[in-house]
């Protein structure tokens, strides 16, 4: 199968199978290309050395729709650097050096990954008039709570945000109020508030595992009413969050390595015949310090598949 593209060396290869695709990995290159041929649709400048991306480094390039310069040693954009790229919707910016989101993005752009950069700060408007966009993906940064100025994400319609792995020692405020998955893995956070999730109400999963999190406040999650997925392993969790059993739409929760003892048998079903409008697939409590045994079959009488629970192995 032959793929356009460029060899390591830097000999542009001919294709038949993916239209317009100009590939440049792994070519050692320190700067973008000059002469890239204008119909190119899908850009490829990941593992590179490129430090800078020039005001005319996509010059003519009017009909790219994805660009990749992950894994490059980028730390600095000129403010029109995308101003040419009229239409691209992928831009892939992972495994950089940047300390700031770049400025100027397509109107456009549909779906943004970049991760893995040493963002600290998100200014008030560093999304503005990105309408279109769908998905953000920024985890891996040494961002903080602080580091998100209000304002940050005014204007966005996102489905998709992650920020794990971040430094984040609470949920933060004023995310966009779209969103649909929501994935806060990997953080400090320590609590969930009254009101830390109540913009969200169109969540539909939430991903909040490996934190501190010793506390979830009564009626916090009720402010997701179509939650089917929740993720809270991980953390330091005594006893199952008290929501659950009102949340009708809830299918998947995880609970694995907590320090959870104790489950009550309405811990996670209403106690009202047909409140649940669907039934858990997936529970998981393994990992935690529960006697299993002990635990009242119609605790799961809400659950569609006894294979569906997960239990057991816990070692101090």
């Amino acid at each position: 199968m032959e793929v356009d593209g460029w060899t390591n060396a830097g000999v542009f290869l001919k294709s038949t199978c993916l239209p317009a695709y100009f590939s440049l990995s792994l070519a050692c290159l320190t700067e973008v290309p000059k002469n890239i041929p204008s119909d190119t649709k899908f850009l490829d400048l990941q593992n590179n050395r490129i430090t800078e991306l020039k005001e005319n480094d996509f010059r003519g390039l009017t009909n790219l729709y994805a660009l990749s310069v992950r894994n490059n040693k980028i730390s600095k954009v000129h403010p029109k650097t995308f101003a040419p790229l009229k239409r691209m919707q992928k831009l892939y910016f992972s495994k950089n050096l940047m300390s700031t989101i770049p400025k100027n993005l397509p109107a456009s752009l549909v779906e943004l990954r970049i991760h893995e950069n040493r963002i600290k700060k998100v200014a008030a408007g560093a999304f503005s008039g990105l309408g279109n966009m769908n998905c953000i993906e920024m985890g891996a940064n040494p961002i903080q709570n602080s580091g998100f100025e209000p304002g940050a994400f005014k204007g966005l319609r996102l489905n998709f945000l992650r920020i794990s792995d971040a430094k984040l020692t609470g949920v933060p405020k004023d995310l966009p109020d779209s969103l649909h998955e929501l994935h806060l893995d990997h953080n400090q956070i320590q609590a969930v508030e009254l009101e830390d999730l109540s913009r969200y109400k169109n969540l539909y999963r939430l991903g909040l595992g490996f934190n501190h999190i010793r506390n979830i406040e009564q009626s916090s999650l009720l402010y997701l009413p179509r939650l089917r997925e929740l993720h809270l392993d991980n953390n330091r969790l005594t006893h199952v969050p008290q929501d659950l059993p009102n949340m009708k739409y809830l299918q998947v929760v995880y609970l694995h390595s907590n320090n959870i003892s104790q489950v009550g048998v309405d811990d996670f079903c209403p106690r009202g015949f047909g409140m649940k409008k669907a039934f858990y697939n997936g529970i998981s409590l393994f990992e935690n310090p529960v006697n299993y045994w002990e635990v009242q079959p119609a605790t799961f009488r809400c659950v569609g598949d006894r294979f569906a629970i997960q239990f057991g192995n816990y070692k101090k």
